[in-house]
């Protein structure tokens, strides 16, 4: 595809830094680097070799040749670059004020600044990525932990498109075997038999159904969980946090009741990304501001997707800790046996007694003990103790959660159609329905509408 136009944008992140990148594509960006560029030797940019970078300066040819910055400038020629365009970029000194100042210039000079997302909407418009790789540059940007980032670099290396591209080919093998049979009723022809197709329909879909499976854990490395962690007064939550945490981030003394409010802290936990809320003690109070602590507690456990219930091992359990037992028996939760550093009252035995299919872990924060152990529960908990980097892809973007749930609901259609002995032309528009929600993931049957939503999202560089 051809773009008549050309478009430029600041591609490094706002503020001061040692280098800020002015990017330009399109078929202008040569000439306009000819134009502001000036090199202390002779040079033609069109005949330097691609993927090179050229020192030199930025200059106002309007203002008697002002120099702007002191840049190194990246050519790269089409088609083997980013956007599958003529692209150059002016490596500046970081700082608005300069950027700002080469991008008027440039703008000035033929290009319009472009639009968010562009530079990647056009990669995918010129065939240099699917639409799959390119929503993972954007998930590559965003990612919050290392292991969000190693599952968004296999998305745009194209690990899911392949995954989902080997489906389609399946798929679009059997409709072109059904709609022989249709075109061509009365030919001689050794067409696929009913039960052989059922077959191919059903290993399609256990292949869909796997992947589809992974969307949950997707979601989790990617957008993260809320965690709370409840106990009653100085059973050691905020010392906990803490420690998770990295940093005295909550109040701990010895006095129950210290902590009055919910506090939320942000930390990765085995890659994934969770929010932890300390809460106030849960107990019986006369104080006002802490009754009004103690039922923000409560609130708290209708957003959490996981709790963190603490119990003293030094004191034997009372009705506050017996209510959080109740609660973990309904809830996704850890139950969490601390300070066993001391004389123990109440040992792990006493919580699995009240609740046997949950996991109990002893530790002693002071002292750091285990805490090691903590959070690889935590990961369990959440993941289901396996490996989230596997053979198989994972599913992190909704959009694709979506597509893959329409491709598979066709598939109930498809095989549904097939067992009845419904006609082929029927099966056939079913089983379009699937290719259809596979094609949306990488792009082939996605409209303009959808691809200006995906695209607007991104940042203005990218």
């Amino acid at each position: 595809m051809k773009f008549h136009d050309t478009i430029a944008a600041i591609a490094t992140a706002r503020g001061e830094a040692g280098i800020g990148i002015v990017r330009v594509s399109g078929s202008l960006a040569l000439p306009i680097a000819s134009e502001l560029f000036r090199s202390p030797r002779t040079v033609s940019l069109a005949e330097l070799p691609t993927h090179t970078l050229t020192y030199g300066h930025i200059v106002d040819a309007t203002a008697s040749d002002e120099v702007i910055d002191e840049v190194l400038l990246g050519i790269m020629h089409a088609p083997k670059t980013y956007t599958g365009e003529d692209i150059v970029e002016f490596n500046c000194h970081g700082g608005m004020m300069t950027l700002t100042a080469v991008l008027n210039l440039v703008v000035k000079s033929g290009a319009r600044i472009a639009e968010p997302g562009e530079f990647t909407k056009r990669a995918f418009l010129n065939g240099r990525l699917d639409l799959a790789q390119a929503e993972a540059v954007a998930e590559l940007i965003a990612s919050k932990t290392d292991l969000s980032r190693k599952i968004a670099i296999e998305g745009l290396a194209g690990r899911l498109s392949d995954t989902v591209n080997r489906l389609s080919d399946r798929l679009a093998d059997l409709l072109a075997e059904i709609e022989a049979s249709i075109d061509f009723p009365e030919e001689d022809l050794d067409f696929m038999k009913i039960e052989t197709q059922l077959e191919t329909a059903r290993a399609v879909q256990s292949d869909l159904v796997a992947l589809l499976e992974t969307a949950t854990e997707g979601r989790i490395i990617t957008e993260g969980v809320n965690v709370a962690i409840l106990g009653k007064p100085n059973v050691g939550k905020s010392s906990l946090l803490n420690a998770l945490v990295g940093a005295k981030r909550a109040i701990v003394t010895d006095t129950p009741g210290t902590t009055r409010d919910t506090i939320e802290e942000a930390v990765n936990i085995g890659g994934i990304p969770l929010k932890l809320i300390d809460t106030a003690g849960i107990r019986q109070t006369t104080d006002i501001v802490e009754q009004q602590g103690v039922e923000r507690s409560k609130s708290v456990l209708g957003r959490a997707e996981l709790l963190l219930l603490m119990f003293d091992a030094s004191q034997p359990l009372n009705d506050a800790d017996l209510d959080l037992l109740q609660t973990a028996q309904l809830s996704k939760a850890i139950l969490i046996l601390n300070k066993i550093d001391l004389p123990v009252v109440t040992p792990s035995a006493i919580l699995l007694a009240h609740c046997p299919k949950k996991r109990v872990v002893e530790t002693a924060i002071p002292e750091s003990k285990g805490l090691d152990k903590l959070k690889a529960v935590v990961c369990e908990e959440l993941l289901g103790g396996e490996s989230v980097i596997g053979e198989s892809p994972i599913v992190t973007n909704a959009r694709h959660q979506e597509a893959l749930r329409r491709a598979n609901e066709g598939l109930n259609y498809t095989i549904e159609s097939l067992e009845n002995g419904m006609p082929p032309d029927l099966v056939a528009v079913d089983l379009r329905i699937s290719l259809d929600g596979l094609g949306d993931i990488v792009g082939k049957t996605t409209t303009e509408d959808i691809l200006d939503r995906i695209f607007s999202q991104f940042c203005v560089g990218k």
